[in-house]
């Protein structure tokens, strides 16, 4: 009997991020506990899966045709980023789980207050530096 993969799939607006370790020393050099690190208002990861978006209303069509069977497909307005992008996001919106072994945090696209992406200069209205 052959084991299957198991996948983990983000649904509707949320994004899967891997979070960076935290810095657990100072620009000093003195050593932060955890918990010091943990309680910061905002934190970054790197994008390793989104949702794919809000779920928008389908149009209302009254047809006269009742022989006409099935819905027409979903539509979706898509979550801004994209597998790879930085996000930097409000850590109290954050779901911590756990899957096959690895930390991800699970972020609302409310939640991301800025998205970090390599990419051509002619981007959608981002800051080049």
């Amino acid at each position: 009997m052959s084991e299957r993969k198991k996948r983990l799939i983000v649904v509707g607006d949320r994004v899967l991020i891997q979070p960076e370790e935290g810095e657990d020393r100072t620009k000093v050099g003195l050593y932060l506990p955890a918990t010091a690190v943990d309680n910061q208002p905002v934190q970054g990861g790197t994008v390793v899966a989104t949702g794919p978006g809000n779920a928008l209303s389908a149009p209302t069509e009254l047809s006269d045709e009742p022989w006409k069977v099935g819905a027409p497909e979903p539509r979706y307005l898509p979550v801004q980023a994209q597998i790879g992008d930085y996000a930097i996001f409000f850590r109290r919106a954050a779901v911590e789980i756990t899957f096959d072994g690895d930390h991800y945090l699970v972020v609302p696209q409310a939640a991301i207050l800025t998205l970090v992406r390599e990419g051509d200069e002619g981007d959608e209205g981002g800051l080049s530096l």
